[in-house]
């Protein structure tokens, strides 16, 4: 009997790429990942890549996962950011006693779970755990989701619960994907395929050990990956769909332009000859090479101080923080020369282009990829003081 090759999650990811490229505009239309896709990925290990090894994960070092990430994402953003956000997501399980992660991420087959990026719903103390009640958005990934994570601020006595610290305590509580009600809010113009939905719990129960705290849950598993920030996870994975999707665009103007004959161009001939064109094409390169040289080698640094100490210096995260925020920035720019090139070409629903722009300026809506940023990193380089958390 044949045993079956295991891929790692980058052979994996650049296997799967063109089933991934093929069903791009079914991923587009259907505002999801096809179903047979979605079971190969998950078969592959891709949502598991940052799960503990001790829970039977992949527990990936972060330099090869924005690899991971950038490969799907020239494939099709849509799908490697979802990818992100519930791979990413998983790292949690490394917060919980591991009979408990196991359940959750390992004994549900192919588990996704999705979230919720504030803590709106309210979860009521009652014997045993919480009664949860909310409407929460942007879940990515909830219809894949076997698991939602809802995110509330805990009540007990008709007040909210305080930590030791004063704070309000805010939790996720694990409910099964039957017990909440998906709602169909995700109509946009770019990452359709993410299905970043809205979602709703009314009154479920979730014990006490399918919930642990937002921030500040103690670490079971203390291995480099969970000792980062998970908002530079998110962030460091966010610019690498920057990246890829970049880059993908970038490949598909090259080719139309050595097909595209312009009209009332000056220099006549095709697209390709135009030296207006000619320079959009290598600025466009040298800001995709400038952002993923900037975030390689701030990843690489962070991660051999944190797999060398355990630990990661504030300077090191702002640094990261910068290099994520502006790799995502100078995607963006590379997106709109190429667009712009493209002339009326790149209006049409379906070509490559088209999808790239819409994909990236999604993307700089994004909280990762806030022109803030650069204002926060700047006021810590001059010492002026930084709110508590934002690095």
């Amino acid at each position: 009997m044949l045993e079956t090759e295991v891929l790692s999650p980058l052979e994996a990811a650049k296997s799967l790429a063109p089933e991934i490229r093929s069903c791009a505009e079914a991923t587009e239309a259907e505002r999801e990942l096809p179903r047979p896709l979605f079971e190969a990925m998950a078969d592959a290990g891709l949502f598991h890549m940052a799960v503990p090894r001790a829970l039977g994960g992949g527990e990936i070092d972060l330099p090869t996962y924005v690899q991971v990430i950038e490969e799907i994402a020239k494939a099709d953003a849509s799908t490697a950011w979802m990818t992100n956000q519930t791979a990413i997501f998983a790292t949690f399980a490394a917060r919980m006693p591991r009979e408990d992660a196991r359940a959750i991420w390992i004994d549900t087959p192919r588990c996704v779970i999705s979230n919720t990026p504030s803590p709106t719903a309210q979860a009521v103390v009652v014997p045993g755990g919480y009664r949860v009640t909310g409407e929460q958005g942007y879940s990515t990934g909830c219809r894949h989701a076997s698991w939602i994570a809802s995110r509330a601020q805990i009540m007990e006595d008709g007040n909210p619960r305080l930590l030791d610290n004063g704070q309000p305590e805010t939790r996720f509580l694990f409910v099964p994907i039957d017990k909440a009600e998906l709602l169909d809010t995700w109509h946009v113009r770019g990452l359709r395929g993410t299905g970043t939905n809205h979602f709703a719990v009314r009154d479920v129960f979730v014990p006490e050990n399918r919930t642990m705290l937002d921030i500040g849950a103690p670490l079971y598993e203390t291995g480099p990956l969970y000792q980062l920030p998970r908002t530079l996870l998110f962030a460091s994975g966010d610019a690498s769909v920057a990246l890829g999707t970049a880059r993908s665009c970038l490949s598909a103007f090259i080719e139309l332009a050595g097909e595209k004959s312009p009209r009332y161009a000056s220099a006549g001939g095709m697209l390709c000859d135009q030296p207006m064109v000619q320079a959009d094409v290598g600025l466009a390169d040298a800001h995709i090479r400038a952002g993923r040289a900037l975030l390689t080698e701030t990843i690489r640094g962070v991660w051999d101080t944190v797999s060398t100490t355990g630990t990661v210096s504030l300077d090191q995260r702002v640094g990261l923080r910068t290099a994520a925020t502006h790799t995502i920035r100078l995607a963006i720019e590379a997106v709109d020369l190429v667009y712009n090139a493209a002339g009326a070409t790149s209006i049409y629903d379906g070509h490559p282009i088209q999808r790239a722009f819409q994909d990236i300026h999604v993307i700089s809506q994004h909280v990762q990829s806030r022109r803030a940023h650069y204002e926060l990193v700047g006021r810590y380089w001059l010492g002026v003081p930084v709110p508590a958390g934002r690095f």
